[in-house]
């Protein structure tokens, strides 16, 4: 953690730029919380019109302080809020937190005001906070440079979680639902307008405390993905996982570019993307975020997903089979010797085969979870358990299921969820420490969150070496023609089809002998990037005097649609089983991301598409395909044979090392389609368009 974010989160002395004598105040909050909740440090209200404020000797200015404070809080609003940054500035603060609203978010005038207040915070060395932020709470320290009210609804306890969000409210309510299920909580901390200070800069930090197990975000822009990504990186090492609410949707991202790439790899795809590059996992709200923190907590990470499911109801083990197979944890083949160990444990009318139903039994023998779980845990194929118990009440020893569940757990180490309805059935569980849910869903999707981020974090980015920027074509247009694109490409090893690049009805013609007919013939102009909107391409063209037709239409055209006359290509018909997209463009925010999808005439209509961040290997956009609405197609369907995903896999890898070898020279790339064979027959890319960058 560097100095300046140790001065916030961990000051040794704190002012208060407008104090209040009233604890329910803005102005008056931090005071009060900073004394109940054991800050070691120094406080200095600053009220010019008291003498003393909660019981602390009152300042008329940061002038009048003995001491220049780590930590300075900004309650004043408007011009004054300004003004009390600059005094800052010149006192030696280190660092600020401006809780005043009214600036970047109100428009440009606003703006104006912000930028000002970072000038003058940048110049004197000082971070800034803020504005519009409801500060910062560290209770491993009781630095809490902060007003939530929620610190008052629900009383803290310092734990292992840490929390970071550009907005108070959200970082206020998952801090109250990490509570309300008895976790503790560490860090609550709010960037507001992030003038200076980010998410980014302050993960950072929190990763950086020991005594943090579990990071949760809140985003709604990622300000600085350099930081955030090398922040992922030291949370795998020290096995910190992150957890992430990103919001909203940046205008730029959603309008559609001149591209295909750039319409389909928008914003928030992008996002979802570098999150899993990086071992973030992303939920949808901080409900989602509390929900699975417990499990998290437990510092299990399972690598198998193969589930064994516990119940007495014989419905509930049917519900929790098609509620593991909608989340991919298949069901745990049980070993002959472990079934009938079960069944040795079970009354005869009872299941012991997964999902185990012991049955109504339950109520006459409360021993039955305590017998059955260590019995299957020695089974090798037994990964995650999951205990289902609808009804349960007057007759049943609730606390002895608990106690058996948790000590189960304790020896075994093996994740173990609860779906418990009822609160006096589902408190014992919580009480002895065992993750207990509503619903098998909730509980289930625990288990499969688990398992996948546990993968994520566990997977290593390998980097790509670095390669000399390629050549671009001389020119000044923004985009290269399709020749131009082709060619790029095969200089990057991308197998492209055979062409020629004819200025002339009588090149046309001896294009068509040697690529032999059938034959492409297409307008060629960095003018016109898609050209069968204006009717430039001809399919299945046969002869040469129809080539050469062809180039004198299409010669003509250009001609008249004011476009540079570059050429005719002639390109061979190529046939393949199926047609994908490829594409890069480098984003504003997160730099080079690839798409790859389903091809054709319609990939901005269906949209099927999957988007990585580089670097990535071969194997990693196979896994990627697997998760477009097309997959069932990869490995042949109804007497189709496999495609040869390999080969498209080159493609894809080829052309992200392209983009980013290019260094800024190349915006965006579209490959489409690219024609994939039977496996083993290789991949051909049939039309290119490269977009200059700069």
């Amino acid at each position: 953690m560097s100095d300046l974010l140790e001065s916030a989160l961990n000051p040794q002395s704190v002012a208060v730029i407008g104090a209040s004598e009233n604890i329910h105040k803005i102005g008056g909050r931090p005071i009060y919380y900073m004394r109940r909740h054991g800050f070691g440090g120094r406080i200095y209200p600053i009220n010019p019109s008291r003498e003393e404020v909660q019981g602390l000797r009152s300042y008329a200015s940061l002038a009048a302080l003995p001491e220049a404070p780590d930590l300075a809080m900004v309650i004043v609003g408007g011009e004054k809020a300004v003004d009390a940054v600059s005094q800052c500035a010149s006192r030696g603060v280190k660092s600020v937190v401006v809780v005043a609203s009214g600036f970047g978010e109100t428009g440009e005038e606003g703006r104006a005001a912000q930028r000002a207040m970072v000038d003058t915070a940048r110049a004197a060395g000082m971070r800034l906070y803020g504005p519009n932020t409801q500060g910062l709470a560290n209770f491993g320290t009781g630095a809490l440079a902060g007003f939530s009210t929620m610190f008052v609804e629900v009383p803290p306890a310092d734990g292992p979680v840490g929390i970071v969000s550009q907005s108070g409210g959200m970082s206020a309510m998952a801090y109250g639902l990490l509570r309300g299920r008895g976790l503790g909580v560490r860090h609550v901390h709010a960037t507001g307008n992030e003038a200076d200070v980010t998410v980014s800069d302050l993960a950072w930090a929190v990763a950086h405390d020991p005594d943090v197990k579990l990071l949760l975000l809140y985003l709604e822009n990622v300000a600085d993905p350099e930081l955030l990504a090398r922040t992922a990186a030291y949370a795998r090492e020290r096995d910190l996982p992150i957890i992430a609410v990103k919001a909203g949707r940046s205008e730029s991202g959603q309008k559609a570019a001149s591209s295909h790439t750039g319409s389909l790899a928008n914003e928030d795809r992008t996002v979802d993307a570098f999150f899993r590059h990086h071992g973030i996992w992303r939920v949808r709200d901080p409900h989602a975020q509390a929900l699975a923190a417990e499990a998290y907590l437990k510092g299990w990470r399972p690598e198998g997903r193969r589930l064994v499911i516990i119940s007495n109801s014989g419905a509930s083990c049917v519900m929790g089979a098609d509620a593991s197979e909608e989340l991919g944890l298949p069901l745990a083949e049980l070993a002959p010797a472990t079934r009938a160990d079960v069944a040795s444990r079970l009354p005869g009318f009872a299941t012991a085969v997964n999902p185990i139903d012991i049955t109504a039994a339950l109520l006459s023998n409360s021993g039955l979870f305590g017998d059955v779980l260590p019995a299957v845990a020695q089974d090798p194929a037994a990964d995650l358990f999951f205990i289902n118990i609808p009804v349960a009440g007057a007759g049943y020893d609730v606390e002895a299921f608990a106690r058996d569940a948790a000590a189960f757990e304790r020896s075994t180490g093996k994740p173990v969820v609860v779906a418990a309805w009822q609160d006096t059935v589902a408190a014992p569980f919580r009480a002895h420490g065992v993750p207990t849910y509503g619903n098998e869903n909730d509980a289930l999707g625990t288990l499969a969150q688990l398992v996948s981020h546990t993968a994520l974090m566990r997977k290593a980015i390998v980097p790509w070496p670095a390669a000399p920027a390629p050549a671009l074509p001389a020119g000044t247009g923004r985009f290269l023609n399709e020749a131009q694109s082709l060619g790029l490409l095969a200089e990057a090893g991308v197998p492209v089809v055979a062409h020629r690049l004819c200025r002339s009805a009588k090149e046309a013609a001896d294009a068509l002998l040697a690529v032999g007919a059938p034959a492409v013939v297409k307008a060629c102009s960095g003018d016109v990037p898609h050209k069968s909107e204006h009717g430039l391409v001809a399919l299945n063209v046969g002869s040469a005097e129809e080539v050469a037709a062809l180039f004198d239409r299409q010669w003509a055209r250009l001609g008249a649609l004011g476009a540079a006359q570059e050429g005719v290509i002639v390109a061979a018909m190529r046939r393949g089983q199926h047609e994908f997209m490829v594409g890069a463009r480098v984003d504003p925010v997160f730099g080079p991301v690839v798409v790859v999808g389903d091809g054709g005439k319609y990939v901005e209509a269906l949209q099927d598409i999957a988007v990585l961040v580089p670097p990535f290997a071969a194997a990693d956009v196979a896994d990627a395909l697997r998760t477009l609405r097309i997959a069932p197609l990869l490995d042949g369907v109804r007497g189709d044979p496999p495609l040869d995903i390999d080969a498209l896999a080159q493609v894809v890898v080829a052309v992200g090392r392209l983009i980013v070898d290019a260094r800024g020279s190349i915006a965006s790339i579209d490959v489409n389609p690219v024609l994939v064979a039977p496996r083993g027959q290789g991949a051909v890319v049939l039309d290119a368009l490269v977009e200059r960058g700069g």
